[in-house]
């Protein structure tokens, strides 16, 4: 077996120096792309989808990779009683703060109104995505388990080589929405201007997703499940702008 090049501490204080840049890293790969998907050109396009998805699933496997191979995959995956429950309640909660926010900062018949017909548009016609159901399910489930394996898993482990895992779920929520910032322009409204509302989402359920890993000592089940469930209700169940409002 080869040895390493670096002794043990060593190579951990490098992994140590790097996660914070590594984790930088991250965040361009997966919102620079994002950022072209969000473009009007690309509303309710294949194109879309595949910039905002793809880029994230790319990182999971890698990220996936990684976790095999220092042994926290299965810590990560393996279920546990009360996930299911945890995920679920998390989900409905979150649904339900999204569309007081919503209601808050982009009240109907208001100026910053435009941001979520913004957003809704680039999403794509609701008749035609109640169509593809189960497309659009799977779809949804597998972006939203690579979002948590990226920013719950990959990102927080590297984060907390440097600053210990108190503090790292907290800095790895702030990445997420620093990932999403560039679609406020992309998705910017001539009257309203900037477009805060997925940044500040983002923002919002990284910090609750986030505190349910930490809570359940590390799995992501929960989160994954709650993630999913979320997206579920404000793509195609209770969307908070137009049809199924």
């Amino acid at each position: 077996m080869a040895k390493s090049l670096f002794p043990a501490p060593l190579a951990s204080s490098a992994s140590s120096v790097l996660g914070p840049f590594l984790a930088l890293a991250v965040v361009l790969a997966v919102g620079v792309p994002a950022f072209f998907g969000w473009q009007i050109q690309r509303a309710g396009s294949l194109g879309f989808w595949l910039l905002v998805i793809v880029p994230t699933v790319v990182v999971a496997a890698g990220a996936v990779i990684r976790a095999h191979r220092d042994g926290e995959l299965r810590d990560w995956v393996k279920p546990r009683w009360g996930d299911a429950t945890a995920g679920v309640l998390g989900g409905l909660v979150l649904s339900g703060a999204a569309y007081l926010f919503t209601r808050t900062v982009a009240p109907l018949h208001s100026p910053r109104e435009a941001w979520l017909a913004r957003l809704y548009l680039q999403i794509g016609d609701p008749t035609e995505l109640r169509q593809q159901t189960t497309l659009v399910a799977a779809v949804l489930i597998v972006a939203s388990v690579a979002e948590e394996l990226v920013w719950r898993g990959l990102v927080t482990t590297l984060l907390a080589e440097r600053w210990g895992s108190r503090a790292a779920w907290l800095v790895s929520a702030l990445l997420y929405a620093l990932a999403h910032l560039p679609a406020a322009w992309a998705l910017a409204d001539a009257h309203a201007g900037p477009n805060w509302l997925l940044p500040a989402g983002a923002l919002g359920a990284g910090l609750v997703w986030g505190a349910m890993v930490r809570l359940k000592g590390g799995s992501l089940a929960p989160a994954m499940i709650a993630h999913a469930l979320f997206d579920w209700v404000i793509v195609m169940t209770f969307r908070l702008w137009g049809a199924g409002l």
